[in-house]
C-alpha cells in the first residue's frame, strides 16, 4: 500500500515538511539587517574550541592577530570571544565579516566542512563544491554594529542548556537588552543553532592563556550560587553605567560640536577657491569657466587647501583669475564632484620645464608623466591627448571622491581643446617596479625585506579601501609594479584609476562586465574568459605583484635558450606554482632558492617569505572563490610584518626603525 497516495500518507507529508520549515527557521542563523554601507565596528563572535585547537588554529579559522581573542573566565563553558571588524554588506544589507578557512581534507563536501567547523557562525552560499584539500575558502561570518545604546554586539548560537535568561547572567546583561536587539517577542521561544546578538559595554572574556599552544578544557557550569551573586551586581551596577553612558553622549555631542564649527571656518577658503561658470554663447565647440583662486592647491580631501587669507593675493592685492577653456566633450558633470583646483595651460607648460624631456618621469598607457614645480609644490602632471576623455574623467571621477594615505591624491586639472592634464602629488621614490627588476642598472635602490612587507603592506590597504570602504565600490582593474608608487619614505600608494570602474550589485555579489583591459601577466583567468571585472579579478593580480616582491622577476618571463626570433614568454605565476610545488614548508626553502630575488642577499626570515608565497598562491587559484578578499590580505601581510620585525630585532640591528612602520589598521 503507497501511503503517499492515502490521505494519512499526505497529511504525513505535510507535516514533516512543516517540521523541516520550522527547523530551518529556528535553527538557521539570521544575519542583522542593515543599511548604512560605509559603516565600520568592532564586534565580537562567542566561538567554542574543539580538542586541540590551540590560539594558532583559532587565530587561523577567524584571521585575527593573538590580541584579538579572549577566553571566557571561571562559570563560563570553555568559549573564546574573537574581535573582528564588522561591516554592512551592500550586496545583501547584512552586517558580516570575512575569514578564510583551509580545507584539511579532500573527502565531503566543503560546506559540511565549514559548518561544522563554524557551528553557524558561517554563511558560505555554494553547497555543492566538493573538498579540496590545502584549498583556501572565503567565507562570511555573521556579526553585528550597536545602534549606540551598547559599546559592541556579540554573535552567538544557541546551544543545548542555553536560555535567554541564562545567557543575560552570563554576560553581565539584561534580558530585556537582549530581547530588544534580537527582536524577540516570546524568550522561551528559541532553539538550538539560533543566532543571538548579545549586547556588550566592554571587551568580554580575559586574555587568552600565556600557554598559547594548551587547547582551552571545558569549564564546569555555574551554581546556582553564583548565578544569584551575577544578578545583583548587575542591578547594583546598570544605574551608574546609564550615568556614565548619558555623560559620555553629552560630551560625544560637544565635540561634534566643535568639529562642525571649525569645519564650517576652514571651510571659507575653499569657498573662495571655487569657481563660477557660465556657458559662453560665442562658442559652440567649447565652454568658458572663470574662476578665482589662490596660489595653493585645493582639492576634496581638504590636503592642499590653503586657509590663509593673506596668502591669496597678488602683489597688488587684487585676487588672481584665469579663463579656462575645456573641451566639450567633457561635459559638465565632472565638476558636480568634489572640486579640485583647475590649472592653465601656461602653469603645465612652466612647471614642467616646457615638458623636457629631463622632466619626463615615464610614458604609460594613456600619456606621459612629467614631474613639475608648482607654486613651490613638487608634483606629476599626466599628459593626455583630448581623445582620452574616458580615461581622463574616469580618474576624475574616482580621485575626487576616494581619499586615502595609500592612494595617489589628485590635486588638480588643466585641459585645452587638444590636451588634458591631471595634476598628482608627487612620488619622489618612482615605482615599485624599478625598485624590483634590475635596480642598479637604473640607479634605484634594492629593497629589503622589511620594506618590501610593508610596501605590499600599504598597497593592499589602499585596495581594500576601494574594495570595501568607499560608499560606492571600485575595482581597479590595473594593478601592476608600475602602478605602485613610493614617496620619500618608501610608503606606497595606488596609482593610475584610468581603467577603475564601478562595480554593480549582481545575483553573484559585485561586478562589470568590460571589455578585457589591463597588462597581460597581471589578469585573471575569469577576466579573460568572459570579462568580469570583479575584486577578485584585482586581488589576482595582486598575488602577481607579491609574486614580484618575492622573486625580483617580471610578470612575464622570456623563457632562455628560445631564438630570438619566436621568443617565448611564461608568466611568473606559472614559474612560482611550479616552485611552491616542491617547497611544502618553510624548512624547505633551499628548493625555492633560484626564485627568491638575490638583491635580499638571503637577509630574510624563512618563515615569513614563505607565508607570503602561498599567500600570493592563495591570490592566485583559478577559481575567485577560493582567492581570500583584500580585508583578509591586510590581516595576513600585517602578521607577516609584524613577525619580520621580531626577527629583525634577533639580528641585534635597528629594529625600532622599522617597528615604527607597523600600524593599526
Amino acid at each position: 500500500m503507497n501511503l503517499g497516495s492515502t490521505p494519512f500518507g499526505i497529511l504525513t507529508c505535510i507535516l514533516l515538511l512543516l517540521l523541516l520549515q520550522a527547523r530551518s527557521l529556528f535553527s538557521y542563523p539570521t544575519p542583522m539587517n542593515c543599511t548604512d554601507t560605509t559603516r565600520l565596528c568592532a564586534s565580537f563572535l562567542a566561538f567554542k574550541p574543539k580538542e586541540n585547537q590551540t590560539l594558532a588554529v583559532i587565530q587561523s579559522m577567524f584571521d585575527v592577530l593573538p590580541g584579538d581573542v579572549t577566553v571566557e573566565g571561571a562559570g563560563g563553558r570553555g568559549y573564546v570571544f574573537v574581535r573582528k571588524n564588522c561591516s554592512c554588506a551592500s550586496t545583501i544589507k547584512k552586517y558580516v565579516t570575512n575569514t578564510t578557512f583551509t580545507v584539511k581534507s579532500s573527502e565531503g563536501l566543503v560546506y559540511d566542512m565549514v559548518m561544522e567547523a563554524y557551528d553557524g557562525l558561517a554563511l558560505l552560499p555554494n553547497t555543492t563544491r566538493p573538498a579540496r584539500y590545502g584549498a583556501v575558502v572565503s567565507l562570511t561570518l555573521f556579526c553585528g554594529c550597536s545602534s549606540g545604546l551598547w559599546n559592541y554586539l556579540m554573535s552567538y548560537v544557541m546551544e543545548d542548556g542555553d536560555t535567554i535568561e541564562s545567557l543575560a547572567s552570563r554576560f553581565g546583561v539584561s534580558m530585556d537588552s537582549i530581547e530588544k536587539v534580537n527582536g524577540i517577542d516570546n524568550p522561551n521561544n528559541v532553539s538550538v543553532g539560533s543566532l543571538f546578538y548579545i549586547p556588550l559595554d566592554s571587551v568580554p572574556g580575559d586574555p587568552y592563556p600565556l600557554k598559547a599552544d594548551v587547547p582551552l578544557a571545558p569549564v564546569p557550569a555555574p551554581s546556582s550560587d553564583s548565578f544569584l551573586e551575577n544578578q545583583v551586581i548587575h542591578k547594583a551596577h546598570a544605574p551608574y553605567i546609564w550615568i556614565v553612558g548619558s555623560l559620555g553622549l553629552v560630551l560625544a555631542l560637544i565635540v561634534i560640536g566643535i568639529v562642525v564649527y571649525v569645519s564650517l571656518r576652514s571651510s571659507k577658503c575653499f569657498t573662495e577657491a571655487q569657481r563660477g561658470h557660465s556657458k559662453d554663447s560665442d562658442s559652440k565647440n567649447s565652454y568658458k569657466f572663470h574662476i578665482l583662486r589662490k596660489p595653493s592647491f585645493c582639492c576634496g580631501s581638504g590636503r592642499y587647501i590653503c586657509c590663509k587669507s593673506g596668502d591669496c593675493k597678488q602683489n597688488n592685492g587684487e585676487p588672481k583669475s584665469h579663463q579656462i577653456t575645456i573641451p566639450k566633450a567633457l561635459g559638465t558633470d565632472v565638476f558636480e564632484m568634489e572640486k579640485p583646483v583647475v590649472f592653465t595651460y601656461e602653469e603645465m607648460f612652466s612647471s614642467t620645464d616646457g615638458f623636457s624631456d629631463s622632466n619626463l618621469l615615464g610614458n604609460g598607457t594613456y600619456g606621459s608623466v612629467y614631474y613639475g614645480l608648482l607654486h613651490d609644490q613638487e608634483v606629476a602632471v599626466k599628459r593626455m591627448t583630448a581623445t582620452k576623455t574616458k580615461e581622463f574623467l574616469a580618474e576624475m571621477k574616482v580621485l575626487c571622491k576616494v581619499h586615502h594615505t595609500n592612494l595617489v591624491e589628485l590635486i588638480g586639472y588643466a585641459a585645452t581643446d587638444d590636451e588634458l592634464f591631471l595634476i598628482y602629488e608627487y612620488a619622489q621614490k618612482g615605482s615599485l617596479r624599478n625598485h624590483l627588476h634590475d635596480p642598479q642598472s637604473k640607479g634605484h635602490t634594492s629593497l629589503s625585506w622589511i620594506m618590501r612587507v610593508q610596501i605590499a603592506l600599504d598597497a593592499a590597504r589602499g585596495l581594500e579601501y576601494i574594495h570595501e570602504h568607499t560608499k560606492a565600490h571600485y575595482v581597479h582593474r590595473d594593478i601592476k609594479t608600475s602602478n605602485i608608487l613610493l614617496d620619500s619614505t618608501f610608503r606606497a600608494k595606488i596609482s593610475d584609476f584610468g581603467l577603475a570602474k564601478l562595480v554593480g550589485i549582481t545575483s553573484e555579489g559585485e561586478s562589470t562586465t568590460t571589455k578585457v583591459v589591463g597588462t597581460f601577466g597581471y589578469l585573471a583567468p575569469e577576466y579573460l574568459s568572459d570579462g568580469r571585472a570583479t575584486a577578485k579579478s584585482d586581488v589576482y593580480a595582486f598575488g602577481v605583484v607579491l609574486f614580484e616582491i618575492i622573486s625580483g622577476k617580471e610578470a612575464t618571463i622570456r623563457t632562455e635558450g628560445v631564438a630570438m626570433k619566436n621568443p617565448e614568454r611564461r608568466s611568473l605565476v606559472s614559474i612560482m606554482l611550479g616552485a611552491l610545488k616542491n617547497t611544502p614548508d618553510s624548512t624547505s626553502m633551499s628548493n625555492m632558492k633560484d626564485y627568491i630575488d638575490p638583491n635580499m642577499m638571503d637577509l630574510y626570515p624563512h618563515d615569513c617569505l614563505f607565508k607570503m608565497a602561498m599567500l600570493a598562491k592563495q591570490c592566485v587559484e583559478d577559481d575567485p572563490m577560493y582567492r581570500p578578499d583584500m580585508k583578509q590580505i591586510v590581516i595576513s601581510l600585517s602578521q607577516i610584518l609584524l613577525s619580520s620585525v621580531e626577527w629583525e630585532a634577533t639580528l641585534a640591528g635597528t629594529s625600532q626603525v622599522f617597528s615604527g612602520l607597523v600600524q593599526g589598521r
